[in-house]
């Protein structure tokens, strides 16, 4: 499922639980219409047929409940991994010859980060690697001075991300840069 739809999930999950927590609520205050704050939440029939059905009831109960937890452990636990695509932690190459070239990404990435804060201009630059190796996907951000010429720091850019494609064997399948300006001081 895509950043997005997480997103759009969690928010049905929100909003159901606010719709739900505001009509108990208004249901208590007596503001809903057609709903009496002194009335009793289970009605007598449906009390009856609670102990009528008692040990099947409870366990009832007790499997609905452990389904609902077991559904909000998997929706949670897909939302703490790690997206199916990232490169944990080593870029690994096979080679010409039989074996496999290993490099720690933040090895790559510090790299670029050097490169990147070479110029000037550049005052601050993060980058992150995620995708496949052969064509992972590139996210660069460069925080740069106030008097900073864009057009060189854009040729700075691309020279540094040539350097790494051809250093690493790797060339970007997603070139994703922002540059942020820094704010003048007064």
């Amino acid at each position: 499922m895509s950043n997005a739809g997480h997103r759009l999930l969690w928010t049905i999950v929100a909003l159901l639980l606010v719709a739900g927590g505001a009509a108990a609520l208004a249901a208590g205050n007596g503001t809903l219409p057609g709903a009496d704050p002194q009335a009793v939440l289970l009605s007598a029939g449906l009390l009856d047929r609670w102990r009528t059905a008692t040990p099947w009831s409870t366990l009832a109960a007790a499997v609905g409940g452990a389904l609902l937890a077991l559904a909000g452990q998997r929706l949670l636990a897909r939302e703490v991994r790690r997206p199916a695509g990232t490169l944990r932690g080593t870029l690994s190459h096979p080679g010409r010859r039989p074996g496999r070239t290993r490099l720690a990404t933040d090895v790559l990435t510090d790299a670029l980060v050097r490169d990147l804060t070479a110029n000037p201009e550049v005052r601050r630059a993060r980058v992150v690697l995620t995708g496949e190796p052969p064509h992972p996907d590139v996210w660069i951000r460069v925080d740069l001075t106030t008097d900073a010429a864009t057009a060189g720091v854009r040729e700075h850019v691309r020279a540094a991300v040539r350097r790494f494609a051809a250093t690493t064997d790797c060339q970007p399948a997603h070139l994703d840069v922002t540059a942020r300006i820094e704010p003048g001081r007064p």
